[in-house]
């Protein structure tokens, strides 16, 4: 048997500049984390000649099939595929937190997905090339409307400063905090649930296309990643995070009128109200979860103005994807050329 586990991520500033539609042009960067919220999967081999089908399937629904094309769930269907894998062989998956709530757990999918096949076949692939092959898999195979961050998170893990260029080229620098410093950070998060679910790709797509309208926002919120980099590595009060915070959801909040609504913006302003110096709508907008970011001494006031809210506790700074059981001897690929990672930042 085969165990991945492959972490959640929440970015905090940057979201959109991800996208090659604008990066390509005028290059991109997200400052975010792994968070310690993750999808597991079980690759187990399977002696179909034992039965009337050769490839099973159990996530919310069971699949039992004998012709992969027949497969309904795409990201595992094309996964399966990519890697070369038509046979024998039964996948179980499980996560901590549902699908579409804004913290890239689409991509975290299929990044975990490709670990544990790749090791099932006696195979390690860099953590870099996991990600850029997941982000082709997404884009070009499955059609889907997805960014660049969510799969470089997965992969990479920790607190990371993502830089897109032009090319398209990727790298990925650590942020260096102390563990007084990230202990601090983490005491200021309050991740809480809104109550609304919603399909990331369709907004994604609504964004996309404006992109050309919004170079300018886009540009903005590229700029205050360097800005949260610096609050974060330096020696100073982390309440100028929160508002750098604030200010990052009022512009991101402008690049599509679908990204907020009544609601959302109605629980926003109770936990501004309460003491949360600033926060964020996680993903591409319209529900999932709001991240506020609240000085310690504020912390109850805020849960107690949003007590309806279901709080989900988080760690940052979590390990990329990796194998946490495997019966496989493994052999190394080579690592790719078209992006890389900065461990000195």
């Amino acid at each position: 048997m085969i165990i991945s586990k492959t972490p959640f991520r929440i970015s905090f500033f940057g979201g959109g500049t991800d996208y090659p539609e604008h990066f390509n042009e005028h290059g991109g960067a997200v400052l975010g984390t792994a968070i310690d919220k993750c999808t597991y999967l079980a690759c187990t081999r399977f002696y179909s000649r034992l039965f009337d089908y050769s490839i099973r399937l159990a996530y919310r629904q069971v699949e039992c099939v004998s012709d992969l094309s027949t497969i309904q769930h795409a990201p595992l269907r094309e996964c399966l595929r990519w890697v070369g894998i038509s046979e024998n062989i039964e996948i179980d998956c499980m996560a901590e937190l549902p699908s579409s709530v804004g913290l890239g757990t689409s991509s975290s999918f299929v990044v975990g997905v490709l670990n544990a096949l790749y090791c099932f076949q006696g195979r390690v692939v860099h953590p870099m090339d996991l990600a850029l092959q997941a982000i082709e898999i997404e884009r070009e195979v499955l059609h889907e409307a997805v960014g660049c961050q969510d799969q470089t998170f997965a992969a990479l893990g920790g607190f990371l400063l993502i830089e897109f260029r032009r090319g398209p080229d990727i790298v990925a620098h650590r942020v260096p905090l102390s563990a007084a410093r990230q202990f601090e950070f983490e005491q200021h998060l309050l991740m809480l649930f809104t109550g609304i679910r919603r399909r990331a790709s369709h907004l994604a797509e609504r964004q996309v296309q404006r992109v050309g309208q919004n170079i300018e926002r886009l540009t903005d919120m590229r700029r205050m990643v360097d800005d949260g980099y610096k609050i974060l590595t330096g020696n100073g009060d982390l309440t100028s995070f929160g508002e750098l915070l604030d200010r990052a959801w009022e512009v991101k909040a402008s690049l599509d009128p679908a990204i907020s609504n009544g609601a959302i913006n109605e629980i926003y302003r109770a936990g501004r109200d309460a003491g949360a110096s600033g926060g964020k709508l996680l993903g591409a907008g319209g529900g999932g979860f709001m991240l506020f970011f609240v000085p310690p001494e504020r912390r109850a006031a805020v849960r107690e103005a949003l007590g309806h809210l279901q709080e989900v506790p988080v760690g940052i700074g979590a390990p990329g994807t990796r194998i946490l059981h495997s019966e496989q001897p493994l052999r190394t690929a080579q690592h790719p050329t078209a992006a890389s990672e900065d461990q000195a930042a």
